[in-house]
């Protein structure tokens, strides 16, 4: 399922504090974006989102900014943990635009994927905006290699909604039924099992191709040559 995230503006209307508000809690580290987009605007999750409500009412109970912060260091907020741990590391998440340009394709083929139920964004916005893990440029490139294959994007889908069955029985062996995952694995090897013999038809053609204009290339330069000799050097003309 997607998590729904925040660019500032979005944040801001939501927490109902102004711009110079979020700056100064920022800058003391109460507050830090969740991760940048691939054009580096920042963005921010539900969590931060309680975490501005929570403080904020630690400032109406009459807390100074410097008391929260020791609150925080020492027990965390209500709902976000215990204490705080060194700060993570900020992701970076490509937008719908920066996915298609890393992948090579138009950002309406990313869209057109996600209708489809190839891909499904890892957070959206209020505003729509989505964002995608830096997974999903491999991803889609193989959603291409199998386009390639002669895939249509329904048997794609298909083969994406085995994918994240996968995933989730990896997570959780023990979340369904044995016989229904048992069912769901050997569906699996079958699908891979297809595909790789597509796969192989696939370099015997290319093979085949690479021999045949390796020789047409040694054949056309030999007619070239023979052509070139049939260019003959114009005499000078006899007097009368």
């Amino acid at each position: 399922m997607k998590k729904k995230m925040f660019f500032k503006d979005e944040l801001l209307t939501e927490a109902g504090i102004d711009e110079e508000m979020l700056g100064k809690w920022q800058k003391v580290k109460l507050i830090k974006p969740d991760g940048v987009t691939s054009d580096n605007m920042p963005f921010y999750l539900r969590r931060n989102l309680e975490r501005i409500l929570h403080i904020k009412r630690l400032l109406d109970l009459g807390y100074q900014l410097e008391d929260i912060q020791k609150i925080i260091k020492k027990v965390g907020l209500p709902g976000t943990g215990s204490k705080e741990g060194k700060s993570a590391k900020t992701s970076e998440f490509l937008t719908v635009g920066g996915l298609a340009e890393r992948v090579g394709v138009s950002s309406r083929a990313i869209k057109h994927w996600e209708e489809k139920g190839i891909i499904e964004p890892d957070m959206r916005s209020e505003g729509g905006f989505r964002l995608y893990s830096e997974s999903y440029v491999y991803l889609c490139q193989l959603i291409k290699d199998l386009q390639l294959f002669g895939y249509s994007l329904e048997e794609i889908k298909d083969m994406s909604s085995l994918f994240r069955d996968f995933l989730a029985i990896e997570n959780d062996l023990n979340s369904s039924d044995v016989e229904i995952d048992s069912h769901r694995l050997d569906e699996m090897r079958r699908k891979i099992h297809v595909l790789e013999e597509k796969i192989n038809h696939f370099k015997a053609g290319i093979e085949r191709w690479e021999d045949l204009l390796k020789k047409k290339k040694k054949e056309i330069s030999a007619l070239k040559s023979q052509n070139k000799k049939r260019l003959k050097p114009k005499g000078k003309k006899k007097n009368a």
